[in-house]
């Protein structure tokens, strides 16, 4: 009976969790090793059935992330409120206006000068991720997002490029694509690569990766609203997600064991630019059941709300991977 339910599994169509567990007997290794080997052989009648599209132009340029990134990525945000997702009521140009909740600032119509806001809170250690809304209608020109230290001036005459205008901060301008630090600019990011020979790119990378060939995009791409900054404080890198892709480091080397801020600037009269911080972890890897839910979600995608309850798996289980980001 136990080898009827396992052809079933190979058709696509396994016996529900209920009846594997009556079937399989009452021996706990043996059913955990049998719903093991039922859920290996639906997933593997999935991967081929369900190939993944997509219309973005980041797609081409993304990078494999690590296990540990790809876990944060895939799992629920903290709560909006929480204190991490605040611009600074201190740390910020008087031209910028802060909300109420502080999770919004939006800048003055004021010519002739340059603006920056920095998170109230930085880290010094861990792997964090911050969401940025900034509307591409709202940006103008020297348009920054990027991380900065405590000391990072937030206000200019003129219109420059702000974060990343100092030795004291790191910035990516959104119109012109390019990277700047200590007043320099670094060049585009991101730049268009072969897919099957990805730069390799330290923590933030499968460490499979392989150096290969790197061509810069030759114009700039035109940023969407939803912004991923990823700071990885304890390798000292700075990288982004673009519609959902990885886009590489963007930075490296960063300076370790000292706060580090996300921080924005601006020349936009009305650009308003929301922050919100969504997940970190710890240098620790990750446990083994995020690694197995990051794995059976990924292989179900979106059709994972539709075909959970076909997984031979308890409803506890079928519980947590959809309770998942």
């Amino acid at each position: 009976m136990q080898t009827a339910g396992v052809q079933r599994a190979q058709r696509g169509t396994p016996q529900n969790s209920s009846s594997s567990l009556t079937i399989l007997g009452s021996d706990p290794a043996c059913v955990l090793g049998s719903m093991g080997v039922l859920l290996s052989l639906w997933l593997c009648s999935r991967t081929d059935s369900s190939p993944l599209s997509s219309s973005s132009a980041f797609l081409p340029l993304a990078v494999p992330t690590s296990s540990r990134l790809a876990v944060i990525l895939n799992s629920f945000p903290v709560a909006p409120g929480d204190s991490r997702s605040h611009w600074s009521s201190v740390h910020r140009s008087p031209h910028f206006l802060l909300s109420a909740c502080k999770q919004e600032v939006t800048r003055s119509p004021v010519e002739l000068s340059s603006d920056g806001v920095r998170a109230d809170m930085g880290v010094k250690s861990g792997l964090h991720i911050w969401e940025l809304l900034w509307s591409p209608n709202d940006r103008g020109s020297h348009a920054v997002i990027g991380i900065s230290r405590q000391s990072c001036p937030l206000q200019a005459s003129g219109y420059n490029v702000l974060i990343g205008r100092d030795s004291q901060s790191w910035g990516w301008e959104l119109r012109t694509n390019q990277l700047w630090h200590a007043g320099q600019s670094l060049g585009p990011y991101p730049g268009t690569r072969r897919r099957c020979h990805p730069e390799a790119a330290e923590d933030f990378r499968t460490p499979s990766s392989t150096s290969s060939h790197t061509k810069v995009a030759q114009t700039a791409l035109p940023i969407p609203e939803r912004i991923l900054l990823v700071l990885d404080a304890d390798a000292g890198t700075l990288g982004f997600v673009v519609d959902d892709s990885f886009l590489d480091v963007a930075f490296k080397d960063l300076p370790r064991g000292v706060e580090l801020f996300p921080a924005v600037s601006s020349v936009r009269g009305g650009a308003s630019i929301r922050l919100r911080y969504l997940n970190g972890a710890t240098r620790d890897p990750p446990a083994l059941m995020a690694l197995c839910g990051l794995s059976i979600r990924q292989i179900l995608g979106q059709q994972r709300h539709t075909q959970m309850d076909k997984l031979p798996l308890p409803p506890c289980l079928q519980h947590y991977l959809l309770s998942t980001h």
